[in-house]
């Protein structure tokens, strides 16, 4: 992997690996719109009338300790804020810029100031989010056309991202976005943005500021993890830290209209585990209300989330994959501190859960949650049967199966004859 020198030792990035669970914050002046984060560009609102809206950003319930105290009742472990998105509005103290939360807004704030405080009160890993481009700049448009403009917005980047890694003390994540140029993709493809944006140049700066920084991909350059967005899907590289960044709605930023592409907590659940049973973290967008308050949607999810991960995160937290097999009712597997889990979909009405192939015998099984002793019996083809389960799933949505191996959790190789469990051949559990 190219650039492997300039990744951050293992050790700073054990917390990364254990988290698995952190909450996205997207909020700044288009929250002032409610038509989401890109409404300055999407609407081609003219500079003039975009900074007016600084006058009117006057968000009287911000408080970043309740944003902190939700996100640790939701299990998160870190929170990332944009400190900068692509509209150019600094919600910090910038000085190499005159849009800023201090000097254009009536109550004259350094909102990440206030974040990054909050966050360490509660015991989460502070992320700032930095948008690389500027829509301020016509360069960015016309970067080969323009070039002064252009390198200008270079400029501003190098030296905000070294305000935001100089200002605030420990810092333990830096997450990048916004690096193709006039929202062309094949400018990242084909590699031309690492250059334009002096990336390698940029990363060294940055973890000399701040040892022991995680860096996003999205800069140019690999650093420390690879960010998928939208949707779950691990690096080819196995080893390779990944984090899946999703929001809950339609939008990252704040929409007024009611969103009817709002997930529900099934769905949520359900990306975390899969981030999780693939050694990866899911950062979950909420949306932030002009007035500076989460909105009660999210809130009411995340609350949700909190609730099932008091009872279920032994199988999330410091997980690692387990390629046992999956069913119609078993979701996937995670091992983690000597045990496996198990997601089930729900309990099984008739009663019994046969695990197939099973070529090692769990020597012990419960429900998380629940009190119910749980009964293992043994079947041809290497199926362990488990019955004897509660009526209701301990904390909804989802049943966490944990079982116990008494040696290493191993399933039957059936690539010689995969055919061999139709005469009911293959190997008991040993």
């Amino acid at each position: 992997m190219q650039y492997n020198d300039t990744m951050t030792d293992a050790t700073d990035r054990k917390w990364f690996h254990e988290a698995r669970f952190g909450m996205f914050l997207h909020w700044g002046l288009y929250a002032l719109s409610g038509r989401g984060e890109w409404d300055m560009y999407q609407s081609r609102t003219p500079l003039r009338e975009y900074d007016g809206l600084a006058a009117q950003f006057n968000p009287e319930k911000f408080d970043a300790r309740e944003w902190a105290r939700i996100a640790a009742g939701a299990g998160m472990r870190y929170m990332v804020f944009t400190a900068r998105h692509h509209d150019g509005f600094c919600l910090y103290d910038s000085q190499v810029s005159d849009f800023t939360s201090v000097k254009c807004s009536p109550q004259r704030r350094d909102y990440v100031a206030e974040y990054v405080t909050a966050c360490r009160e509660q015991g989460l890993k502070v992320g700032l989010y930095y948008s690389l481009m500027d829509w301020r700049f016509p360069g960015y448009f016309n970067y080969t056309s323009d070039p002064e403009s252009a390198a200008a917005m270079r400029r501003q980047c190098h030296e905000q991202v070294r305000e935001l890694l100089t200002h605030y003390g420990k810092i333990d994540l830096l997450w990048y976005d916004g690096l193709w140029l006039n929202h062309d993709a094949e400018t990242d493809r084909s590699g031309y943005c690492a250059t334009f944006w002096r990336a390698q140049e940029l990363e060294a700066m940055a973890r000399a500021l701040q040892p022991g920084l995680l860096i996003n991909n999205r800069s140019g350059v690999p650093a420390d993890f690879s960010t998928p967005e939208g949707r779950v899907l691990p690096p080819e590289e196995k080893d390779r830290a990944w984090e899946a960044c999703m929001t809950m709605g339609a939008a990252w930023g704040y929409v007024a209209d009611p969103d009817p592409m709002l997930l529900t907590v099934p769905q949520l659940v359900k990306n975390l585990f899969d981030c999780a049973k693939d050694a990866g973290n899911y950062l979950l967008n909420g949306a932030v209300k002009p007035d500076g308050s989460i909105a009660g949607d999210a809130q009411r999810a995340l609350r949700a989330i909190g609730a099932w991960l008091k009872v279920n995160g032994k199988a999330i937290y410091d997980s690692e994959r387990l390629p046992l097999p999956r069913t119609d009712l078993i979701a996937g597997w995670t091992q983690a501190g000597g045990r496996c889990y198990g997601l089930l979909f729900a309990l099984p009405a008739c009663g019994e859960l046969v695990l197939p192939l099973m070529a090692a015998k769990p020597k012990s099984v419960r429900l998380l949650g629940s009190g119910t002793k749980l009964k293992i019996s043994h079947a041809s083809n290497g199926r362990v049967v488990v019955s004897g389960f509660p009526k209701r799933v301990p904390v909804k949505p989802f049943p966490v199966l944990e079982l116990e191996f008494g040696g290493e959790p191993r399933i039957i190789d059936e690539s010689t004859n995969r055919a061999a469990w139709l005469d009911g051949t293959l190997p008991a559990p040993a």
